[in-house]
């Protein structure tokens, strides 16, 4: 597993290059919350929105995801407390203010993109002051 990405991987990238293209400045593989180890692919901090760009098979996509028929007692709990951690994750970012948001690497880069910029421009038209402080 130590082959596997824990950022960077291609649809983040390429999810990325259309974000910054579009003018928006981000952080990257941020810890938005107070655990350290449960880090967001793209955050913008002052404004308090936070995106994941889920892995079909890591995260447990009801399209794509297959139970794997290897070493299904190690994949199968593993696989489920991927998913529970996120469903974790999710409750505590948003009790502590943050809007958290969600895509599958199936869903395309340049869709996946332009509902980032979306929700990031209507962010900053609903409070401009987040940038000024």
């Amino acid at each position: 597993m130590r082959g596997n990405r824990r950022r960077d991987t291609s649809p983040e990238l390429a999810v990325r290059r259309i974000v910054f293209a579009e003018g928006l400045r981000y952080r990257v593989d941020f810890a938005p919350g107070p655990n350290k180890r449960r880090r967001a692919d793209i955050v913008f901090t002052r404004l308090r929105l936070v995106f994941f760009i889920d892995g079909c098979f890591w995260h447990g996509c009801e399209l794509h995801s297959k139970p794997p028929k290897t070493n299904a007692d190690y994949w199968g709990p593993k696989l489920g407390r991927n998913m529970h951690r996120d469903r974790e994750t999710d409750e505590q970012l948003r009790e502590q203010g943050w809007a958290v948001h969600r895509y599958w690497e199936h869903d395309g880069p340049e869709a996946i993109a332009s509902e980032i910029v979306r929700r990031v421009r209507d962010a900053i038209e609903a409070a401009p002051h987040a940038l000024t402080a």
